[in-house]
Protein backbone atom coordinates (compact mmCIF):
# COMPACT_ATOMS: atom_id res chain seq x y z
CA UNK A 1 0.00 0.00 0.00
CA UNK A 2 2.75 2.94 1.69
CA UNK A 3 4.33 3.84 -1.96
CA UNK A 4 6.84 6.47 -0.09
CA UNK A 5 7.95 7.68 3.17
CA UNK A 6 8.35 11.02 3.66
CA UNK A 7 9.84 13.07 7.30
CA UNK A 8 7.73 15.84 8.00
CA UNK A 9 9.73 18.16 10.23
CA UNK A 10 7.43 20.51 12.31
CA UNK A 11 9.21 23.50 13.27
CA UNK A 12 8.46 26.62 15.28
CA UNK A 13 7.83 29.58 12.67
CA UNK A 14 9.89 32.30 14.84
CA UNK A 15 13.76 30.44 13.23
CA UNK A 16 12.35 28.70 10.88
CA UNK A 17 14.20 29.63 7.94
CA UNK A 18 17.46 28.83 10.19
CA UNK A 19 16.05 25.32 11.22
CA UNK A 20 15.95 24.91 7.91
CA UNK A 21 18.96 25.84 6.87
CA UNK A 22 20.43 23.22 9.02
CA UNK A 23 18.62 20.38 8.07
CA UNK A 24 19.38 21.07 4.45
CA UNK A 25 23.22 21.13 5.31
CA UNK A 26 22.72 17.84 7.37
CA UNK A 27 21.14 16.28 4.44
CA UNK A 28 23.17 17.71 1.28
CA UNK A 29 19.73 19.39 -0.04
CA UNK A 30 18.62 22.55 -0.73
CA UNK A 31 15.77 24.75 0.56
CA UNK A 32 12.84 25.40 -2.02
CA UNK A 33 10.78 27.57 -2.63
CA UNK A 34 7.85 28.03 -0.21
CA UNK A 35 4.59 27.35 -0.74
CA UNK A 36 0.91 26.90 1.00
CA UNK A 37 -1.95 29.13 2.20
CA UNK A 38 0.58 31.57 4.18
CA UNK A 39 3.95 30.17 2.95
CA UNK A 40 4.48 27.55 5.47
CA UNK A 41 5.86 24.51 3.50
CA UNK A 42 9.04 23.96 2.04
CA UNK A 43 11.11 20.45 0.59
CA UNK A 44 14.50 20.07 0.93
CA UNK A 45 15.29 18.87 -2.74
CA UNK A 46 18.53 17.25 -3.50
CA UNK A 47 20.76 17.14 -5.61
CA UNK A 48 19.97 13.99 -7.63
CA UNK A 49 17.47 10.68 -6.49
CA UNK A 50 14.06 12.07 -4.63
CA UNK A 51 13.41 13.84 -2.09
CA UNK A 52 12.25 12.70 1.84
CA UNK A 53 12.03 15.90 4.01
CA UNK A 54 9.67 18.53 3.72
CA UNK A 55 9.14 21.34 6.67
CA UNK A 56 6.40 23.01 8.28
CA UNK A 57 6.41 26.04 9.84
CA UNK A 58 4.03 26.19 13.09
CA UNK A 59 3.39 28.86 16.00
CA UNK A 60 5.12 27.40 18.31
CA UNK A 61 6.45 23.64 19.69
CA UNK A 62 7.47 20.80 16.96
CA UNK A 63 7.61 17.55 16.18
CA UNK A 64 8.35 15.03 13.35
CA UNK A 65 5.16 13.46 11.68
CA UNK A 66 4.89 10.82 9.07
CA UNK A 67 3.63 11.70 5.42
CA UNK A 68 2.49 8.22 3.74
CA UNK A 69 2.12 8.34 -0.39
CA UNK A 70 -0.19 5.89 -1.12
CA UNK A 71 -1.80 5.28 -4.41
CA UNK A 72 -5.17 5.19 -3.42
CA UNK A 73 -6.14 8.06 -0.20
CA UNK A 74 -9.74 6.36 0.68
CA UNK A 75 -8.77 2.80 0.49
CA UNK A 76 -6.09 3.81 2.85
CA UNK A 77 -8.50 6.28 4.86
CA UNK A 78 -10.50 3.18 5.08
CA UNK A 79 -7.66 0.59 5.97
CA UNK A 80 -6.00 3.07 9.02
CA UNK A 81 -9.25 3.92 10.70
CA UNK A 82 -9.99 -0.02 10.44
CA UNK A 83 -6.99 -0.94 11.67
CA UNK A 84 -7.32 1.53 15.00
CA UNK A 85 -5.97 5.07 14.04
CA UNK A 86 -8.17 7.80 14.66
CA UNK A 87 -8.96 10.24 11.50
CA UNK A 88 -8.51 14.02 12.58
CA UNK A 89 -8.55 15.49 9.34
CA UNK A 90 -10.62 14.30 6.43
CA UNK A 91 -9.46 16.58 3.40
CA UNK A 92 -10.98 15.88 -0.68
CA UNK A 93 -6.22 15.10 -1.54
CA UNK A 94 -5.74 13.68 1.85
CA UNK A 95 -5.82 12.28 5.36
CA UNK A 96 -4.61 12.84 8.65
CA UNK A 97 -4.30 10.70 11.61
CA UNK A 98 -3.05 9.73 15.03
CA UNK A 99 -2.01 6.19 15.17
CA UNK A 100 -3.58 3.82 18.49
CA UNK A 101 -0.66 5.12 20.56
CA UNK A 102 -0.79 8.87 19.38
CA UNK A 103 1.23 9.47 16.63
CA UNK A 104 0.33 12.16 13.83
CA UNK A 105 0.70 11.12 9.96
CA UNK A 106 -1.18 11.58 6.91
CA UNK A 107 -2.39 9.49 4.13
CA UNK A 108 -0.93 11.69 0.93
CA UNK A 109 -0.85 11.06 -2.97
CA UNK A 110 1.86 9.53 -4.77
CA UNK A 111 3.53 12.56 -6.35
CA UNK A 112 7.09 11.58 -6.53
CA UNK A 113 8.90 13.02 -9.51
CA UNK A 114 11.57 9.64 -9.17
CA UNK A 115 11.97 6.57 -7.17
CA UNK A 116 15.12 5.53 -5.80
CA UNK A 117 17.46 6.17 -2.93
CA UNK A 118 19.67 9.37 -2.12
CA UNK A 119 23.75 9.05 -1.71
CA UNK A 120 25.06 9.76 1.45
CA UNK A 121 26.41 13.19 2.38
CA UNK A 122 29.63 13.78 2.89
CA UNK A 123 31.02 16.03 5.05
CA UNK A 124 34.61 17.14 7.26
CA UNK A 125 37.79 14.56 7.27
CA UNK A 126 35.83 11.87 5.16
CA UNK A 127 32.78 11.44 7.31
CA UNK A 128 29.73 10.22 5.46
CA UNK A 129 25.90 10.45 6.47
CA UNK A 130 22.86 9.46 5.06
CA UNK A 131 19.75 10.22 6.72
CA UNK A 132 18.21 6.88 6.13
CA UNK A 133 15.58 5.86 9.11
CA UNK A 134 12.56 7.33 11.30
CA UNK A 135 12.43 6.04 14.45
CA UNK A 136 8.77 5.72 16.61
CA UNK A 137 9.35 6.20 20.15
CA UNK A 138 6.94 4.21 21.94
CA UNK A 139 5.21 3.67 26.05
CA UNK A 140 5.73 0.54 27.24
CA UNK A 141 2.17 -0.19 27.63
CA UNK A 142 1.11 0.88 24.19
CA UNK A 143 4.28 -1.30 22.17
CA UNK A 144 2.54 -4.33 21.22
CA UNK A 145 -0.58 -2.74 19.95
CA UNK A 146 1.43 -0.21 18.08
CA UNK A 147 3.76 -2.35 15.97
CA UNK A 148 1.18 -4.47 15.22
CA UNK A 149 -0.49 -1.40 13.61
CA UNK A 150 2.56 -0.14 11.48
CA UNK A 151 3.51 -4.25 10.89
CA UNK A 152 -0.30 -4.02 9.05
CA UNK A 153 -0.29 -0.63 7.75
CA UNK A 154 2.40 -0.77 5.64
CA UNK A 155 2.73 -4.38 4.72
CA UNK A 156 6.83 -4.07 5.13
CA UNK A 157 9.16 -6.54 6.46
CA UNK A 158 9.06 -6.96 10.48
CA UNK A 159 12.43 -8.49 12.21
CA UNK A 160 13.30 -7.51 15.94
CA UNK A 161 16.32 -5.58 16.45
CA UNK A 162 19.99 -6.30 18.32
CA UNK A 163 18.80 -4.75 21.26
CA UNK A 164 15.37 -6.28 23.14
CA UNK A 165 14.11 -2.10 23.07
CA UNK A 166 14.28 -2.46 19.13
CA UNK A 167 12.37 -3.22 15.78
CA UNK A 168 12.49 -3.05 12.51
CA UNK A 169 10.40 -2.02 9.63
CA UNK A 170 12.65 -2.63 6.61
CA UNK A 171 11.24 -0.61 3.73
CA UNK A 172 11.56 -1.94 0.17
CA UNK A 173 14.61 -0.59 -1.92
CA UNK A 174 13.18 2.98 -3.00
CA UNK A 175 10.45 3.39 0.06
CA UNK A 176 12.29 6.16 1.30
CA UNK A 177 13.00 5.47 5.26
CA UNK A 178 13.27 2.19 7.01
CA UNK A 179 10.88 1.88 10.76
CA UNK A 180 12.60 1.59 13.69
CA UNK A 181 10.31 0.68 16.74
CA UNK A 182 12.18 1.71 20.79
CA UNK A 183 10.11 0.60 23.41
CA UNK A 184 10.60 3.46 26.08
CA UNK A 185 10.49 2.36 29.69
CA UNK A 186 8.04 4.94 30.68
CA UNK A 187 4.31 5.67 28.84
CA UNK A 188 3.42 8.27 26.98
CA UNK A 189 2.59 9.16 23.54
CA UNK A 190 3.91 8.05 20.63
CA UNK A 191 6.82 10.41 18.94
CA UNK A 192 9.00 10.31 16.10
CA UNK A 193 12.56 11.43 15.84
CA UNK A 194 15.40 11.30 12.83
CA UNK A 195 18.09 8.81 12.39
CA UNK A 196 21.32 9.31 10.37
CA UNK A 197 23.22 6.30 9.49
CA UNK A 198 27.29 7.65 9.62
CA UNK A 199 30.90 6.21 9.29
CA UNK A 200 31.98 8.25 12.80
CA UNK A 201 28.85 9.36 14.85
CA UNK A 202 31.69 11.47 16.89
CA UNK A 203 32.87 12.88 13.83
CA UNK A 204 29.28 13.67 12.63
CA UNK A 205 28.37 14.94 16.45
CA UNK A 206 31.76 17.66 15.68
CA UNK A 207 30.55 18.65 12.40
CA UNK A 208 26.50 18.54 13.50
CA UNK A 209 27.37 21.21 16.39
CA UNK A 210 29.37 23.90 14.55
CA UNK A 211 26.15 23.88 12.64
CA UNK A 212 24.48 24.84 16.22
CA UNK A 213 23.47 21.19 17.41
CA UNK A 214 24.17 19.94 20.65
CA UNK A 215 25.23 16.62 22.06
CA UNK A 216 22.50 15.37 24.12
CA UNK A 217 24.11 11.87 25.46
CA UNK A 218 26.67 9.28 24.09
CA UNK A 219 26.24 5.39 23.58
CA UNK A 220 28.26 2.74 22.40
CA UNK A 221 26.78 2.82 19.62
CA UNK A 222 25.00 6.08 18.29
CA UNK A 223 24.50 9.97 19.69
CA UNK A 224 21.56 11.46 20.69
CA UNK A 225 21.75 15.11 19.26
CA UNK A 226 19.20 18.25 19.80
CA UNK A 227 19.10 20.21 16.54
CA UNK A 228 18.56 23.93 16.67
CA UNK A 229 15.17 23.64 18.02
CA UNK A 230 15.79 21.18 20.17
CA UNK A 231 14.14 18.64 18.80
CA UNK A 232 15.90 15.27 18.99
CA UNK A 233 17.96 12.97 16.71
CA UNK A 234 20.38 10.48 16.53
CA UNK A 235 23.88 9.54 15.16
CA UNK A 236 24.06 5.93 14.52
CA UNK A 237 27.04 3.75 13.61
CA UNK A 238 25.82 2.31 10.48
CA UNK A 239 26.71 2.28 7.21
CA UNK A 240 25.47 5.39 5.35
CA UNK A 241 25.58 3.72 2.00
CA UNK A 242 22.67 1.65 2.62
CA UNK A 243 24.41 -2.00 3.85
Amino acid sequence: MIQWVWAFLDRPVDGFDESARFWATVTGTTVSAKRGAVSEFVTLEPASGPGTVKMQAVPEGGRVHLDLDVADVPGGRETATRLGAELVLDHPDYAVFRSPAGLTFCLTPDGRAEPGERPAVPGPDGVSTRLDQVCLDIGASDIERETEFWRRLTGLPYRVGRRPEFALLRGRPGLGYDLLLQRLDEDRPASAHLDFATSDPAAAAEYHTGLGARVVERFEHWIVMADPDGHPYCLTARDPNGV
